[in-house]
């Protein structure tokens, strides 16, 4: 959390781009490699930033925070990416898992169980359309609000609600209407 005496990000985007560069690439970063892997997160990284030093006047003066705003500038990039991202997630889900000889049962079991999920996970992902996908991840991943995905994706509040709704939906159906992170004793116990 920045304290009062550091500069806001409007300020940063006029004064010292640098600075807010520093402030929010590992986060732009992080959220990028999440979803394109380290490569090209390094080159859209880049990009975002400098796509929001040319908009830097479309940026919002009464704005403090401009992550929102470069979250919406990766989100849109990767959107351009959008087809290698799914082609690459049904790769991950036709390659199987290499088997670790030296695992005891229990470890093999729960890879086993770790690589079903997996597979199921990665195909929902990738079945899910574009603006649930973008709404999902960057509340799950990113640990952004609804108002800060809101403001990333330029959508209101009510549209992030539904998508993310419709998202965890889709995904508990896929993984058959329960959570395999608990057992069926404990769902039992906490159910």
């Amino acid at each position: 959390m920045r304290s009062d005496s550091e500069p806001d990000d409007a300020a940063l985007l006029r004064e010292d781009f640098a600075a807010l560069f520093d402030r929010h690439a590992p986060h732009i970063h992080r959220y990028l490699a999440r979803r394109l892997g380290d490569q090209a997160a390094d080159d859209l990284v880049a990009e975002t930033f400098l796509t929001a030093f040319r908009r830097r006047d479309t940026f919002r003066a009464d704005q403090r925070d401009a992550r929102p705003w470069l979250y919406g500038i990766a989100t849109l990039l990767v959107a351009q990416h959008r087809r290698d991202e799914v082609r690459r997630l049904r790769l991950h889900q036709a390659v199987p898992a290499e088997p670790d000889a030296s695992c005891h049962a229990d470890r093999v079991a729960a890879d086993v169980t770790a690589a079903a999920l997996r597979d199921v996970l990665t195909s929902a992902l990738a079945d899910l359309a574009d603006g649930d996908r973008d709404v999902l991840l960057l509340i799950v991943q990113e640990e952004l609000t609804y108002e800060q995905v809101a403001a990333a994706l330029d959508i209101p509040v009510g549209t992030v609600r539904s998508r993310l709704h419709r998202a965890r939906n889709i995904l508990r159906a896929a993984l058959g209407g329960s959570n395999p992170l608990h057992s069926t004793e404990e769902g039992v116990r906490h159910g």
